[in-house]
């Protein structure tokens, strides 16, 4: 039976260039989001207004460079911190400060343990809550299929209980480790580009042959796509699409799991954001609006809309281009076409879902491992690989996350927008990290390193504050979300905040007595190392002599039942909390010589302490 195991070093590297983009690529998701946001992005308008869905193909454009910006300062952190494993841009956060001021361990209120704990609230608000807002889309589009077929609608309680099955099956996918996931993930993306390259093909084909001899066409060409209709519709549809491109990051909380990855990492990043965002959205967004003309029609209310207006109108406009394809050009086969394009797009969830989760559980192991979380959440399951209590805790809040976005349209938007805010503060933040980091080095580059982080900053700032405000001064339904996000984005600051404040205060002044049993002859080079750091003030030093797995047998002699009892040295120090992962890793580093014997380390509580000549106490006294 597996065990639990808080061990990192479990972790071997399995995974290539292929299989790091692929898990990056899933999770940008370009089959799922043409389905999802397209009506959204034609029902956009400016503050005045007007309709901004003429710019909807420009807007990506722009959120594409925004994306570049953070995606070049992600590449550059992850080229010098190839060893952050699990903990990715937590782990850029904090040694990026560590080695700007040249400090080898942060403390309680250390602006490097400030940086990484900041960054962690981020990247937990955005990967944990994205999952449910995937799970709650999963549901509602199997509801809309559920329709297409029986013209009835699936209860509320239905759809929560296919969300949490759902989020299960998924779960269960990336508990069988990295390996299982990238297969997935590979397959996941190939049916997207397939089912992509030919819808797109096909609308173009619609557009040039006309089977339904259309007069009004939204869009003049292809020129009149691509081009800037106005400066505020491309700020608005910019502030939708880059939702819909987030995502290229993930494969950093793969480092552990990847070969060489100082540059497979980096690569991984660019290359999965050139492929889904640069080609896939961009071909696949060129081509559905390309069709669109006066014969897709839609009600709202009692008025008839064509065009543009009937794709805003529509709960799933890309499903109503595929009928219009399917029964003009293959005689009648529009609803298949379009419930065959809807499984795709299910698919295409099932993909982004668990790169994220895969993402999400990988992170708050790091920090775990890092003692900044529970340490259950760093358990690693010793035949798959993967910290399924992270992910066991993960699968239950998808589940309630999903369970809340399925019961209103509000309250799942208000909760997509509070994982976006945590991806845009994240995105931003790792971009002021990438200054810290560089500025100083000898290798800095006033380009990659000055000119555009800083570009990635201001435009992550933007968007935050145009969605925010977009969402502050919308209709009431707008209104609603917004507060949701706020209240959702407040509630996880407020409970990170409690968190944080009752571990460091027990980890500042709760004592513990770190025992070593080593080698006599590694006395010494143990107490210098620790001189060397000043993590010891004092140190109880006992010969003692006893016996290991080995039965006191060292390398070399032959096995025997026979116990023989081998002498060792007895190192006692007492220490705050705080101090233990140092001490236990500079012990280990000094006492370790790489044979049988080494000896071990033992963490037991020191309930109190006192100076015998002062009467000082507890934390004071040592």
């Amino acid at each position: 039976m597996a065990q639990n195991q808080n061990d990192l070093s479990l972790v071997k590297p399995k995974l290539g260039l292929l299989g790091a983009a692929m898990n990056a690529m899933a999770l940008i998701a370009p089959g799922a989001f043409l389905w999802i946001t397209y009506q959204l992005q034609a029902a956009a308008s400016a503050p005045s207004g007007a309709s901004v869905a003429s710019d909807i193909w420009a807007g990506i454009a722009l959120a594409l460079t925004v994306c570049f910006l953070t995606a070049l300062s992600y590449s550059e952190l992850a080229k010098i911190y190839p060893e952050a494993g699990f903990a990715s841009c937590t782990y850029f956060a904090e040694k990026a400060f560590l080695d700007a001021r040249k400090e080898k361990v942060s403390g309680p209120t250390s602006m490097a343990r400030i940086a990484k704990l900041v960054t962690g609230w981020a990247a937990h608000l955005f990967y944990w809550v994205y999952p449910g807002v995937m799970v709650a889309m999963m549901a509602t589009l199997i509801g809309y299929i559920y329709t297409q077929f029986t013209g009835h609608t699936l209860s509320i309680m239905n759809m929560t209980v296919i969300g949490i099955a759902f989020t299960v099956v998924t779960g269960y996918i990336a508990y069988r480790g990295v390996t299982g996931s990238t297969v997935v993930a590979i397959w996941i993306n190939v049916i997207q580009w397939i089912t992509l390259i030919i819808f797109t093909a096909l609308a173009i084909w619609y557009r040039i042959a006309n089977p339904q001899h259309a007069a009004q066409w939204v869009f003049s060409g292809g020129v009149d796509i691509i081009r800037i209709h106005s400066l505020q519709g491309i700020l608005v549809q910019s502030t939708i699409a880059i939702l819909i491109l987030v995502g290229f990051e993930s494969c950093t909380a793969l480092a552990a799991e990847t070969k060489n990855p100082q540059s497979t990492i980096p690569k991984a990043i660019i290359i999965s954001l050139i492929v889904q965002g640069l080609f896939a959205y961009l071909f696949e967004y060129f081509g559905a609006s390309f069709m669109i003309s006066e014969k897709l029609v839609n009600t709202t209310g009692t008025t008839t809309v064509t065009g543009m207006a009937a794709a805003a109108a529509s709960g799933a406009p890309i499903g109503d281009l595929a009928k219009l394809i399917g029964d003009s050009l293959f005689h009648g086969l529009g609803f298949g076409l379009m419930i065959t394009m809807a499984i795709t797009v299910a698919i295409a969830v099932i993909g982004t879902t668990l790169s994220c989760m895969n993402t999400a559980m990988r992170v708050s192991a790091g920090m775990a491992e890092d003692r900044e979380l529970p340490s259950s959440l760093g358990f690693i399951h010793t035949k798959y690989i993967t910290p399924h209590v992270s992910l066991a805790t993960l699968i239950l809040i998808t589940s309630v996350v999903g369970a809340i976005g399925v019961r209103s349209v509000v309250g799942l938007t208000g909760i997509t927008l509070a994982s976006n805010l945590g991806t845009f503060i994240l995105y931003g933040l790792t971009c002021v990290w990438t200054i810290v980091a560089f500025k100083g080095r000898e290798d800095f580059n006033l380009l990659k390193h000055g000119i555009i982080p800083v570009a990635g900053v201001i435009a992550n700032v933007v968007m935050t504050i145009g969605i925010l405000y977009l969402y502050i001064i919308g209709n009431a339904d707008a209104k609603s979300e917004a507060k949701i996000c706020f209240m959702f984005a407040g509630g996880w600051a407020l409970i990170s905040i409690i968190y944080v404040a009752v571990t460091t205060v027990r980890k500042t002044y709760r004592l513990k007595m770190v025992s070593g049993m080593i080698r006599p002859e590694q006395l010494n080079i143990v107490v210098q190392a620790l001189k060397e750091d000043d993590c010891i003030l004092g140190m109880t030093v006992t010969k003692v002599k006893g016996f290991g797995r080995q039965k006191g047998h060292l390398d070399g002699e032959p096995e025997s039942d026979k116990i023989s009892f081998i002498p060792k040295i007895r190192i006692d120090v007492v220490v705050k909390e705080w101090d233990v992962p140092q001490i236990m890793d500079i012990i280990k580093e000094a006492a370790c010589t790489g044979n049988v014997g080494d000896g071990k380390i033992f963490v037991t509580d020191a309930s109190e302490a006192m100076r015998i000549r002062t009467g000082e106490q507890g934390v004071w006294a040592i």
